[in-house]
């Protein structure tokens, strides 16, 4: 046992030996890398040369015995290669080669009276993280769709539009990311509401008269456990505020809705019952959104999206560009690309702040090797 001991640290030992030779190498080959990010410095080159790396990802396989040691030459060089460009995309941003970004810090979102836009009716979420986010001194209007209230900022009829991005419970509003990639519109602001589902009746209505309960399909849903209990008609809306607004109209007591104490107030509406949708953690998170490429100074988050290739390992090496440049990723969600079966685009929330360098270096990254990245917002 002594001897067998004593071979796996001739072993070991021996493997040191060599790491250490790796490391020497490696080192030196940073020291030319560096040299070339000089070069390209210097004359405007890219950084990322896909056909250079690709016949060079041939030779080195190309000097292995097997198909084992082929495969893993492969992903050890495109990883030395990677962590080549990183360096070179760090020096050219301190040489400030990479330019700035196309969007501009600004101290206040408000200057003057602004217009916002939101989707649905009087009385929506929506409208109550409006009101939250910029105060009762605005001029608003209301949308039937999330596309027309887009529409309303990209055109200009709206400075700035509140929409539903993300449910803690229900998920993300898919329709909002796809909108995010077709418009040219950017997030400079979030806020989260707390969704507290209450039982509304027109007033002086009392539970034991209720028969029909009206609200979108996601807070019946919701409140299925409360509802159960009851075995009431219930009839599906557009949205919950609309489902208030029918009750008001119709003044029938046996008619409620399930909607937010805000729509209550909006249309003199009674709550019957407060909370009845199961989670009391339940909060939905909206962007504000405009036209403008601006973001606050004091902006801590970027959503970006990309798209990369159908092919092993594409995601991870974007995801590594994060890595290298210290940034904290929030969140990650793909969406299919349209006419292109089996290909996605990813959506990216990260930690940063538009003029950090690291965050620039890491989104020269992205942009040279990914397709179509675009940044989404600061905020």
């Amino acid at each position: 046992m002594e001897t067998k001991n004593l071979d796996l640290q001739k072993l070991r030992d021996e493997i040191d030996r060599i790491d250490k030779q790796i490391v020497d190498l490696y080192e030196s080959r940073m020291e030319i890398c560096k040299e070339v990010a000089e070069y390209k410095i210097e004359t405007g080159k890219k950084v990322f040369d896909r056909v250079r790396e690709e016949e060079k990802i041939r030779k080195v396989k190309a000097l292995t015995s097997d198909e084992f040691s082929s495969r893993a030459v492969e992903e050890l060089f495109e990883q030395i290669m990677s962590v080549s460009r990183k360096l070179q995309y760090k020096l050219l941003a301190e040489h400030g080669s990479i330019g700035r970004l196309p969007f501009m810090g600004v101290d206040t979102l408000q200057e003057g009276k602004v217009r916002v836009v939101f989707q649905g009716a009087e009385g929506a979420y929506s409208q109550a993280a409006m009101v939250q986010y910029f105060g009762e001194k605005i001029d608003s209007f209301h949308v039937d769709t999330f596309r027309d209230a887009m529409s309303a900022i990209e055109e200009g009829s709206a400075d700035f539009a509140v929409l539903p991005i993300e449910n803690s419970t229900a998920g993300i509003v898919s329709d909002i990311y796809d909108l995010m990639v077709e418009f040219e519109n950017y997030i400079v602001g979030e806020q989260i509401i707390k969704i507290e589902h209450c039982l509304l009746g027109v007033p002086g209505s009392r539970i034991e008269e209720i028969q029909t309960v009206y609200s979108h399909p996601q807070s019946l849903m919701q409140s299925a456990r409360f509802l159960n209990r009851y075995g009431w008609k219930q009839i599906s809306m557009q949205n919950n505020a609309f489902a208030a607004k029918k009750v008001v109209e119709d003044q029938d007591r046996s008619q409620a809705a399930i909607a937010s104490s805000y729509a209550g107030e909006i249309y003199g509406l009674e709550v019957l019952k407060r909370g009845v949708n199961q989670s009391d953690t339940n909060s939905t998170r909206f962007i504000i959104v405009t036209n403008q490429k601006v973001f606050l100074k004091d902006a801590k988050k970027i959503s970006i999206c990309f798209e990369i290739p159908h092919e092993s390992g594409s995601l991870y090496h974007m995801l590594s560009h994060f890595i290298y440049n210290n940034l904290n990723l929030c969140k990650i969600e793909s969406r299919p690309i349209e006419d292109r079966n089996w290909e996605y685009r990813f959506f990216v929330d990260f930690e940063g702040n538009l003029a950090d360098g690291a965050v620039k270096n890491a989104l020269r990254g992205l942009r040279d090797e990914a397709r179509n990245m675009k940044i989404l917002g600061n905020y």
